[in-house]
């Protein structure tokens, strides 16, 4: 399935990176796409994928992904999917990337401070 995405990438608290990409291959337990910078291996990930069903046939939605950079190949990138949630597309995107990379940043920090992975789904 190809979808558009964004694209954050976090050390500690700090988002150092973002951009946009599209999706090769989604599954449960990985995302591959094509990034628009090489990404770093190990590194915390959230991707914002344009999901291509409406809710109740009017609503834009999109798949939140967090996760790690598994591995990279110049512009190709596979990462982990260790925590989901679907969310509806705002109206107001500067409000949209304010919030998420609040959420990004707390699970990093959570995930990094506990040296563990986080459940897919949890």
């Amino acid at each position: 399935m190809k979808c558009e995405l964004r694209y954050k990438l976090v050390e500690g608290r700090t988002v150092v990176a973002a951009g946009a990409g599209q999706t090769i291959d989604i599954g449960s337990g990985g995302v591959a796409f094509f990034a628009q910078d090489e990404l770093t291996p190990g590194a915390f990930v959230q991707l914002s994928i344009s999901w291509p069903a409406l809710l109740d046939q009017t609503c834009p939605m999109q798949l939140i992904v967090f996760g790690r950079v598994l591995r990279g190949a110049g512009r190709t990138a596979v990462c982990t999917v260790n925590k989901y949630e679907f969310r509806t597309a705002r109206a107001s995107r500067t409000e949209a990337r304010v919030h998420q990379g609040f959420m990004v940043e707390r699970w990093a920090g959570q995930a990094g401070a506990a040296g563990q992975a986080i459940a897919v789904g949890a």
